[in-house]
């Protein structure tokens, strides 16, 4: 459940900070795990009564606590977002770290710094809160010793068998989310990064990022972290809902009579390149090569960014890329990404491709798309034509080298087939 306010909250913020790029989202409220209680693993208690401080571990210094209450009982939302976006929660303060709890019901917080017994914390203007001084890495949940809740404020979080876990400082391999980063033409939308344990020494952005790392996400998610090779940070920037017009270099039709869609795929590559590349840089650096990856739409997307900012990604990978889009509607006839790349004269990036499904690729239109057996499924004829025009005679790729392609006969078009898969472009990715 999204923050209460947080859409006000973060206009607010975009317009005080003068930053498009730096407002802050996050869910709240009650959605809890129905699972039992962690399991403990180790590490130093920490006692602390109702709003208290205390416990064993490293001390942290930073902001006074009563000046981020005040912000927090001024407008709580708008609090959460600025601190969220400032230093992460917990916030870092004098005495320890500052944990904050806006659930009604979750006033305990819980974790391997206290066995997973639980402190309660103080109730105040519509938020629980306590200060705790927690050991780096500690795991930690809100808890009403019934239902179990990571924290969805944490900048830092992973998962196990029992779901989301949120995490103090963490400097083994991680998940960090950042809410809220947009621009003046892109809205604001979580950016979730994987840190590897190992040093980074290359980056791939993908696309759809709500989807990529949550097993609870749609068909079980990616489990890209379980996939990627050491030393890949990985970048996922989560789709909202007007996806299907920033993930399209050009409009199409996609209903028989209805309005054309799509188009805004140039604002949003600018975005990547332009936003949330920097924003990584600042944070995280940006080593080795660059790639840009993503499924479906994702992989349309991840094309025309390569395309568009020549250069600028030496890896672009598409899992059952939507590669006719522009040629769909029956009156359409814009540019596919099949006939820009069959007009390229030189490499833009090393290329892989792939699809599921099958089918018959005919052309009964006349279009020179061949999209048009109605059983064909997973864009297996689009990516298909598309690969037989960057392995024609004269083109700038060479199979095996700078182009890549695999069908998954009969593989359906969900994350759990492309789950099945990405290890394959992540190799290709790697060998770079």
């Amino acid at each position: 459940m999204a923050a209460p306010g947080w859409e006000a909250a973060a206009r607010r913020t975009a317009a005080g900070a003068g930053l498009g790029a730096l407002v802050a989202l996050a869910g709240c409220g009650d959605a809890a795990e129905a699972s039992g209680a962690p399991r403990a693993s180790g590490g130093a208690a920490a006692s602390a009564g109702a709003g208290g401080q205390g416990g064993q571990g490293g001390d942290a210094s930073g902001a006074p606590v009563e000046a981020i209450l005040a912000d927090l009982r001024a407008d709580r939302d708008a609090a959460l977002l600025a601190h969220a976006a400032r230093t992460g929660w917990p916030v870092p303060v004098d005495g320890g770290h500052l944990f904050v709890s806006t659930s009604e019901s979750l006033h305990l917080i819980a974790g391997d710094h206290d066995g997973w017994a639980g402190a309660e914390m103080t109730g105040d203007a519509g938020f629980h809160w306590i200060v705790l001084n927690v050991p780096a890495g500690d795991r930690y949940k809100f808890t009403d010793r019934t239902a179990w809740a990571a924290d969805p404020w944490s900048r830092a979080a992973t998962y196990d068998e029992l779901g989301e876990m949120s995490l103090v400082a963490p400097s083994e391999a991680h998940l960090d989310r950042h809410f809220g980063v947009g621009d003046a033409a892109m809205a604001p939308r979580t950016v979730r990064v994987w840190v590897p344990e190992a040093a980074v020494d290359r980056v791939l952005y993908v696309h759809d990022g709500q989807n990529l790392f949550d097993p609870a996400g749609p068909a079980g998610g990616w489990h890209l972290q379980d996939h990627a090779p050491r030393g890949v940070l990985l970048v996922g920037i989560d789709s909202t809902p007007a996806r299907l017009d920033e993930y399209t270099h050009v409009a199409d039709r996609i209903e028989d009579g209805g309005a054309l869609v799509g188009g805004k795929g140039d604002a949003y590559a600018d975005f990547l390149k332009d936003t949330v590349r920097p924003f990584i840089r600042a944070r995280y650096g940006e080593p080795g090569p660059v790639g840009i990856m993503g499924s479906s739409l994702g992989g349309l997307i991840s094309f025309h960014a390569a395309e568009r900012h020549r250069g600028e990604y030496a890896f672009a990978a598409s899992l059952s890329g939507t590669m006719g889009w522009g040629s769909i509607g029956a009156d359409v006839r814009h540019e596919t990404m099949i006939e820009r790349y069959a007009a390229h004269t030189e490499r833009v990036a090393t290329l892989y491709l792939d699809s599921g499904g099958g089918g018959a690729c005919v052309d009964d239109d006349g279009d020179g798309i061949e999209d048009d057996d109605p059983t064909a499924a997973d864009n297996y004829c689009e990516n298909l034509q598309l690969w037989g025009v960057l392995t024609r005679a004269q083109s700038p790729y060479v199979e095996g080298a700078s182009a890549f392609y695999a069908w998954h006969a009969g593989a359906e078009h969900d994350e759990a087939a492309w789950a099945a898969r990405v290890a394959e472009p992540l190799r290709v990715f790697e060998a770079l």
